[in-house]
């Protein structure tokens, strides 16, 4: 299948590799990847901020750039959330009919990783290796609005040599939420100690995650405490190994 690799933008500023690490995984499997390079941001930030308007000329690049594509893959949860769940509701709302159709259009072909290896590739065992101690952070956006159950589990637990643990309070939000964590410090850092603390709990060398926003937040935390614990997205993971 040719697939084409919506980096996002937290990805291709902080976390490169994350990106790098969808296409090993993805050309592992005998797929085509290919990466428009007129790719921008999903809107997902200035909607957040209370900034449709400025939202929706991105909504309608990433409809151009992506909609002539079978198959679109975001690894991140909250990206894949964004282009989902509003980027056809957003145009809508703003008046551009025309594009609102265009996105809906578009939308179910665009995929998170997990989602497109388990529901569209129908693979769980993509010949990973990692001989470590993992618990998994069901991200938000993951959980609640994509709803990808134990999708990420499914693929952990396939990976060889793995000791995959079970993260206490698993649910709980990270207290990242975007901008939420600078408007609300106090509380996201109240959360966060709270998350850190069950991490530390089950013993794991590394954290896993769907979202580099939310690791890279727990991530911060957890180094300030000197715990010792590495965060690394699904990909990441995924890759290794081989």
């Amino acid at each position: 299948m040719k697939i084409a690799l919506f980096a996002t933008c937290v990805n291709d500023t902080l976390h490169p590799g994350t990106a790098q690490a969808v296409v090993t995984v993805l050309e592992r499997l005998g797929h085509h990847v290919v990466f428009p390079e007129a790719q921008t941001c999903c809107g997902q930030l200035h909607l957040n901020t209370g900034y449709p308007e400025e939202a929706l000329p991105l909504v309608r690049s990433f409809t151009e750039t992506f909609e002539d594509h079978d198959a679109v893959v975001a690894p991140s949860g909250s990206c894949a959330a964004m282009v989902r769940d509003w980027h056809g509701k957003l145009a809508a709302r703003q008046g551009d009919h025309r594009l609102a159709e265009r996105a809906h259009a578009l939308t179910p072909r665009v995929h998170e990783l997990s989602e497109l290896l388990v529901d569209v590739l129908g693979v769980t065992d993509v010949g990973a290796v990692f001989p470590h101690r993992v618990t998994y952070h069901p991200t938000c956006h993951g959980l609640r609005v994509l709803k990808l159950g134990d999708k990420p589990l499914q693929l952990l637990r396939a990976v060889k040599e793995i000791d995959l643990v079970d993260l206490p309070d698993a649910t709980e939000c990270c207290g990242f939420g975007g901008t939420f964590a600078l408007k609300n410090a106090d509380v996201s850092a109240a959360m966060c100690a709270d998350k850190t603390a069950a991490v530390k709990q089950t013993r794991a060398e590394v954290l896993c995650a769907v979202d580099n926003s939310c690791l890279t937040h727990i991530g911060g935390t957890l180094s300030r405490q000197r715990s010792g614990v590495r965060v690394m997205h699904l990909a990441e993971i995924l890759a290794s190994g081989a």
